[in-house]
């Protein structure tokens, strides 16, 4: 079996493996089995109430404290706001992996709005074995707390196709957040792009949040380091059709050097290379990043 033909078999592999897990716990949510999940804080006798505000959901006891510590550097609210979202909008998460959006958008789009997920399923052995027990953790806490999380639907993506759900001209917003570079990485960018482009309704917005490389990185030094140039991503979502609407400097970090050995990981929450100068990886925060708003026309 030649390396295609073998990039291709656990590509499918991976895609039934992922459909299996949603569909049994998607079973789970239509039950009404709920346990408890450590990482969402919740047990089945203390989900909070779904909430039509931005503020509370952002508070809620649906997230951890860590979760929210990490506020500081991601601005959940300001990136929000800046793309447009809206909590009567029907909306595409990308790639949710642990949930830290999802805790926010489900509470505040439950009652008016609509919630989607689709889970990644990368080409990459590497990348697909790290996914593997972050997605079964997710779809483990919606099924946790169906009251809040219940009106979630999950499906996949794979090379610019979803499965789990109709994606056509059906959303206002796709949402993706430091997913981008695992995509470069997979060459499964440019389908995406044209996927999210067929997925939103006229008028409809892609959001990207990136970590920011130096211009002029090449696309070996993004593969490597985990930082992609506003260029290269701009470029791209243009040729998928997208206009680029706005960008902001919400998430930006003049503390990030973009020079360390474990390349974005060596920062937090990853701590990539372990207690090698963390005190100083700590000090510097989490990393640079572009926030872009794209339009389809």
């Amino acid at each position: 079996m030649n390396p295609v033909q073998h990039h291709r078999v656990f590509a499918r592999l991976a895609l039934k493996r992922t459909a299996a897990i949603v569909t049994a716990s998607l079973a789970l949510l239509a039950a009404g089995c709920a346990t408890p999940t450590q990482q969402a804080g919740l047990s089945a006798h203390s989900q909070p109430a779904p909430t039509t505000s931005l503020d509370a959901a952002i508070d809620g006891s649906q997230r951890n404290e860590r979760a929210k510590a990490r506020d500081v550097y991601r601005h959940p609210k300001e990136t929000l706001e800046f793309f447009g979202v809206e909590p009567t909008q029907t909306v595409l998460e990308i790639a949710p992996g642990g949930g830290w959006y999802t805790d926010i958008l489900a509470p505040w789009l439950h009652d008016r709005g609509h919630l989607y997920e689709a889970q990644y399923v990368s080409t990459s052995a590497e990348l697909a074995a790290e996914d593997r027990n972050t997605d079964a953790a997710f779809l483990r806490k919606l099924a946790a707390a169906p009251a809040l999380y219940g009106n979630v639907k999950v499906g996949t993506l794979h090379a610019g196709e979803f499965e789990g759900f109709d994606a056509h001209g059906q959303f206002d917003q796709v949402l993706t957040f430091r997913n981008i570079h695992n995509w470069i990485k997979d060459g499964q960018i440019d389908d995406n792009l044209r996927a999210f482009y067929a997925a939103l309704k006229p008028g409809g917005v892609l959001g990207v949040e990136e970590h920011r490389a130096r211009r002029g990185a090449t696309v070996q030094q993004m593969i490597d380091t985990g930082y992609v140039t506003e260029a290269y991503v701009i470029e791209h979502a243009q040729s998928a059709g997208f206009v680029l609407a706005a960008r902001s400097e919400i998430n930006a970090n003049l503390k990030d050097t973009k020079d360390y050995p474990h390349g974005v990981w060596s920062l937090p929450p990853s701590y990539e290379g372990g207690d090698a100068d963390r005190a100083h990886y700590a000090a510097i925060g989490e990393s640079d990043r572009m926030t872009l708003r794209f339009i389809k026309p």
